[in-house]
């Protein structure tokens, strides 16, 4: 099935805004690494639906990451808050994900929630 470019971009932003859901429904249950991970995910769909949008791809998360900061953050098309965040939850994702005996707390990840949603609506703008 052929899906077009502007049906995937629609379903990466849904995807994102799903996610944050999942990341707030996780968080409720204290399973904080989960939550990293959920966020971390909501910002990598709406970075990939921004790649898309403009012609980019990447065969990795380190590639999505690479061109979003050639593209947007340098360029001064997002803010650079926002590639800072991307950067910060990516690395959250990896140690939660991959280091052993890792354990987030509600204080390290907790102030990441909103601060997704205002990731979502400045990247859903620019699309």
């Amino acid at each position: 099935m052929s899906q077009s470019i502007e049906e995937l971009v629609k379903y990466r932003i849904a995807r994102s805004k799903e996610t944050l859901e999942e990341a707030n429904l996780l968080a409720n249950g204290g399973y904080w690494n989960a939550v990293a991970n959920r966020l971390y995910y909501s910002c990598y769909y709406m970075v990939a639906a921004i790649l898309l949008k403009n012609g980019h791809s990447a065969g990795s998360h380190k590639g999505v990451k690479t061109i979003f900061h050639k593209e947007f953050v340098k360029s001064e098309r997002v803010s650079p808050e926002v590639g800072k965040l991307f950067n910060r939850l990516f690395n959250l994702r990896q140690e939660g994900d991959y280091d052993d005996f890792q354990k987030f707390t509600q204080e390290e990840i907790a102030p990441f929630l909103p601060d997704v949603q205002r990731f979502i609506t400045e990247i859903e703008k620019i699309i």
